[in-house]
């Protein structure tokens, strides 16, 4: 117990500082872009036009709802870290006996990720009305509204206007996303940590861990679309201006909001909050304007 309670000390921590980077990020995902793009220099050093950073984006929200508001929807996303760390430790501690002594270094990874993609999973989904609630507090800015302005409030508001399935809406590409991000992180940390290190190499320790934090950015990266798709689909048409042309069109399912990203080329928008070059040929909203 008194383990849990550090990991939802640490993890609320973490969410607490993390918050402001998680609020621009969905803003950016949805398509919310209110200053226009600026002329400067990438990674080479060539002059390209580019969309406002992290710091930029962070001064505009200052500007308009101060300091404060850069933590709008840490509430609900607080309830869903406290809720899913207690979740996941519970499935853990149930699936832990199931585990054998005498197992090949492989089957002891697939067995071991199997039984973290079911505690993740179970996690995820009694958390995911927790999620969309954060979601829509966060996109609420663009269209100025109210309509979700606290836990108990927004759940109640979701229950009345879309039913139960509305708490889930974005959720089968999260929890394709994350499933498919833990079996590709460990497999590759596993194929790398026994095919390309020797374990007669001093400091190997640190280079395993090290492999392990690589392959997870990498599938991370790879993963991303479902997170873009899984946040786009949790705001979408629930009435928030956030949630409707110009900033998303009306997608009847998740696979549709996909196939719209894929054929205009923004699968990856959000992903960097730094050096975003502006796309050529795109157009961006502003206060339901455009400026390119």
């Amino acid at each position: 117990m008194a383990e849990v309670c550090g990991q939802v000390l640490l993890g609320s921590g973490l969410t607490v500082l993390s918050h402001p980077l998680m609020y621009i990020k969905v803003l950016i995902q949805v398509g919310h872009e209110p200053l226009p793009p600026t002329l400067g220099r990438n990674l080479f050093g060539r002059q390209v036009y580019q969309l406002p950073g992290l710091f930029a984006y962070a001064k505009h929200i200052i500007r308009i709802d101060g300091r404060a508001g850069l933590f709008k929807g840490l509430g609900p996303r607080l309830c869903a870290g406290t809720i899913g760390t207690v979740v996941h430790s519970k499935v853990v501690q149930i699936l832990g006996g199931q585990q054998k002594d005498k197992e090949s270094s492989l089957q002891q990874v697939v067995n071991e990720t199997t039984r973290e993609m079911i505690a993740r999973s179970c996690a995820t989904i009694v958390t995911h009305p927790f999620h969309v609630i954060t979601l829509r507090c966060m996109v609420q800015f663009i269209g100025r509204e109210t309509k979700y302005s606290g836990v108990f409030d927004s759940i109640i508001t979701v229950y009345r206007e879309e039913g139960i399935l509305g708490f889930f809406a974005g959720l089968i590409p999260r929890l394709l996303g994350d499933v498919l991000s833990l079996w590709i992180c460990n497999l590759l940390a596993h194929l790398i940590n026994t095919y390309a290190i020797d374990d007669s190499m001093s400091h190997t320790g640190e280079i395993k861990n090290c492999s392990q934090a690589m392959t997870g950015f990498f599938a991370s990266m790879l993963t991303y679309p479902f997170v873009l798709v899984s946040n786009i689909m949790a705001v979408n048409n629930c009435g928030l201006a956030g949630g409707l042309t110009p900033y998303a069109s009306v997608y009847p399912t998740w696979v549709d909001c996909w196939k719209h990203l894929s054929r205009e080329g923004n699968m990856s928008r959000g992903n960097s909050l730094f050096f975003r070059k502006l796309p050529a040929g795109k157009t961006y909203a502003v206060d339901q304007k455009r400026f390119f």
